[in-house]
């Protein structure tokens, strides 16, 4: 396993590097949790477990959420519409960032939960699959 450095850079944005590469992350706290948005998917830290380590929760409720208010800047699907993991679903702004939201697995999209030019709160369900 790569070891990774994690440099804070402000404003909820993080450079996370190994030797070969790096990316920038967006976390925002709410509660005792925090969201982490990297390279178009959504990490929930909930907390430690009773060993100390950290719990991760990363289902389809949370990868299909918004991971920071954010306005709906496209939705690229339709209810009934097939799509591949990795395909882009809904494009959000937040901060001057584009933040895509990419589907976790292939399926079948079953409701859209947002519109075009709307205003989303984090954790809100912007979209469901089958």
């Amino acid at each position: 396993m790569a070891e990774l450095t994690v440099t804070p850079l402000g404003g909820g944005r993080y450079r996370v590097s190994d030797r070969a590469s790096h990316v920038v992350a967006y976390a925002v706290q709410s509660g005792r949790e925090r969201w982490v948005f990297i390279e178009g998917m959504v990490y929930v830290v909930a907390g430690t477990d009773s060993r100390g380590g950290i719990v991760h929760a990363t289902d389809d409720d949370v990868a299909l959420s918004a991971p920071m208010p954010a306005t709906v800047a496209a939705i690229n699907v339709t209810p009934g519409q097939e799509v591949e993991t990795g395909d882009l679903l809904i494009m959000l702004e937040a901060m001057k960032m584009e933040l895509p939201i990419r589907a976790p697995r292939a399926g079948r999209v079953t409701a859209i939960g947002c519109a075009k030019g709307e205003l989303v709160q984090p954790g809100v369900t912007l979209l469901e699959l089958e």
